[in-house]
């Protein structure tokens, strides 16, 4: 009895140590596969992936089963890092500095994902709730932004911010060499229009 009690004391103490392995691994997987997507394609190799992250295959396939698991835990991963640093310039910069950095922020990650978003069209069903997932967590980032910047008097207030997420999406599938230019200009030209007629709320 002293002995199966010691052994499984043993196996308790060594979970948390197991847990925070198991993030590390993640962790690394995620901006290993970043990486390797924005460099060869959602395509690329597993095992590319795997080598990247330091970590064997077998780890790989048992956090993430399938390469669209993989794919969506990736763009939910970027998701939320773009989202949250709507917070984050809200607190260290004037609302129109801070809405207009993050709008650049935005584009910025669509310009960089197209890949990972033609795969949210192939129909498989790992990909079915990110749609709702971008929108739930960028709606309410820019929203805030937003607000702030109407409450200054630097935009106007008859914008949706869905509308100019959606737009911003329109621009971003640019391409060719001045692709990224030219949509920074677009994206500009959108915030001088937000800025027209803006009046300071009451």
């Amino acid at each position: 009895m002293a002995k199966e009690f010691q052994e499984t004391s043993v196996i308790k103490n060594d979970e948390p140590r197991l847990r925070a392995d198991a993030k590390r691994n993640e962790e690394a997987l995620l901006e290993a596969a970043k990486r390797v997507f924005a460099r060869s394609g959602v395509d690329a190799p597993i095992r590319e992936i795997a080598s990247e992250a330091g970590v064997g295959l077998g780890t790989l396939y048992r956090r993430f089963p399938t390469r669209s698991d993989l794919v969506a835990s990736v763009f939910r991963r970027e998701v939320d890092a773009c989202a949250e640093e709507a917070a984050t310039l809200s607190k260290t910069s004037a609302p129109l500095e801070a809405l207009t950095a993050w709008l650049m922020r935005y584009t910025h990650f669509l310009a960089t994902k197209q890949g990972l978003a033609a795969a949210l069209h192939s129909g498989d069903a790992a990909f079915s709730a990110l749609p709702d997932y971008f929108r739930s967590r960028f709606e309410p980032a820019l929203s805030g932004l937003m607000g702030k910047a109407v409450e200054t008097g630097a935009i106007r207030t008859d914008i949706a911010p869905y509308d100019l997420l959606r737009a911003i999406g329109n621009l971003a599938v640019a391409t060719g060499d001045d692709g990224p230019a030219h949509i920074e200009r677009m994206v500009m030209l959108l915030i001088d229009g937000m800025r027209y007629k803006a009046t300071k709320t009451p």
